[in-house]
This record gives C-alpha cells, sequence and structure tokens, in this order.
C-alpha cells in the first residue's frame, strides 16, 4: 500500500478516509453481521468501528500492505463492546415484569435472509466456542483472513492464532458429528391380539365358519 495514503490517514485527511469507508465497509459489515445475525446491529457496528478508526488514526502504522487487519481488529472490539451491552440490556429487560402486550414481528421479518436458518444454527454452534477462538474462527473462515493478518488484527501472535483455530475447527467437528449422528430406533413391543372378549370366537375365519356350521346341525 502506499505509504501517503497511511499517511493521509494518520493525519485525518477526509478523502483517504471516505476511500477507506468506500473500501472496507461492506468487509466490516458481512463481518458484523455474521458475529451478530441482525442488520440493524451490523450497521452500528460499521458506523462504530468507522468512528473509532477516526478517533485512533495516530495509532496506524505508517507501513504496512493492508489497512484491513488494522479495520477489523477495531471491528472486533467494537462487536465484544457490543456483546457486553447486549448482555446487560437483557438483563436490565428481564428484570422488567412483562405486559401481556403482542409483539411486533415487523422488524424480524425485515430482516430475514434466504440463509438465516443456516446462519442461526452456525451461530449456535459457535456460542459453544470460547470468545477468543470465536473471534479467530469468524476473521480466519468467514472474513478469509491468513494467520499473519488476524494476528495483526486482534494483536496477537500467530502461534496464537494458529491454536486457537485449531481448538475451534475441533470442536465444531464435534458438534457437527454430533448433530448428524442417526437417532437410535426404538425398539416396539411384539404385536399381541387383543384379549378375547366374553362370547368372541377365538381364531380364523376357518375356525369362526366351523363353529356356526357346529351350531347349525
Amino acid at each position: 500500500m502506499d505509504s501517503s495514503y497511511r499517511a493521509r490517514l494518520r493525519a485525518g485527511d477526509g478523502a483517504a478516509f471516505g476511500q477507506l469507508f468506500e473500501e472496507h465497509a461492506r468487509v466490516v459489515y458481512r463481518h458484523a453481521f455474521r458475529s451478530t445475525g441482525c442488520r440493524s446491529t451490523a450497521e452500528d457496528v460499521v458506523s462504530l468501528t468507522f468512528l473509532e478508526a477516526w478517533r485512533l488514526r495516530g495509532k496506524l502504522r505508517p507501513d504496512g500492505d493492508s489497512v484491513l487487519p488494522w479495520l477489523l481488529g477495531i471491528a472486533t472490539n467494537v462487536l465484544r463492546n457490543t456483546s457486553r451491552a447486549a448482555r446487560r440490556h437483557r438483563a436490565a429487560l428481564a428484570r422488567i415484569p412483562r405486559a401481556d402486550t403482542v409483539p411486533d414481528f415487523a422488524e424480524a421479518v425485515t430482516d430475514r435472509m434466504d440463509d438465516a436458518e443456516r446462519l442461526l444454527a452456525a451461530r449456535a454452534a459457535l456460542r459453544a466456542l470460547r470468545p477468543a477462538e470465536r473471534e479467530v474462527f469468524t476473521l480466519c473462515v468467514w472474513s478469509g483472513l491468513d494467520y499473519a493478518t488476524a494476528a495483526e488484527a486482534l494483536g496477537v501472535p500467530i502461534g496464537t492464532v494458529r491454536s486457537r483455530l485449531s481448538r475451534a475447527r475441533t470442536k465444531l467437528r464435534a458438534l457437527a458429528e454430533q448433530a448428524l449422528a442417526p437417532t437410535p430406533a426404538v425398539a416396539l413391543p411384539p404385536a399381541r391380539e387383543p384379549a378375547p372378549v366374553r362370547g368372541q370366537v377365538q381364531g380364523g375365519r376357518t375356525s369362526a365358519a366351523r363353529s356356526i356350521q357346529e351350531m347349525n346341525r
């Protein structure tokens, strides 16, 4: 990357930040949406990420190939803060007595995507991971960063990224195998004929016909 572009970002050049937004806003949005499963939250994360990038522009290294790791590192921190705020919000709502009102599902329907079920299933599986493992997995697998770039984004050694990603894949593989395991068949008890009712003739049609013939003799 042109060092003058980084210098302009560090200096707070508006045109440089406009270029930064046009080039990477979609990547940040996809990363945030896959992590949260909510469009409105992902849009908030994008806004907060670029606001933080402006505030932290002086910490951008003057040299490097791409500013995307720096930007995704900021997005990861924003997601952490957003998750903590969401947990506090849910806890506060849980303490409020529920009113007998009809919920409004309009926003949920609007935000639905064609692959919503798969995304929900993937996010449910990711919740079984530790936060650090989940962050590495979303950056490396969903956002396509290599080990070095993810390490730069998270501010950790490459070896840490490798080990966290390995643990995440092992756990997710075990969850997938468990989910796909066939359900054991339930053995049904042997079929039994109902107990004869008083006066009922047991046996097949032949026995019944024979009994009728004997009665008519």
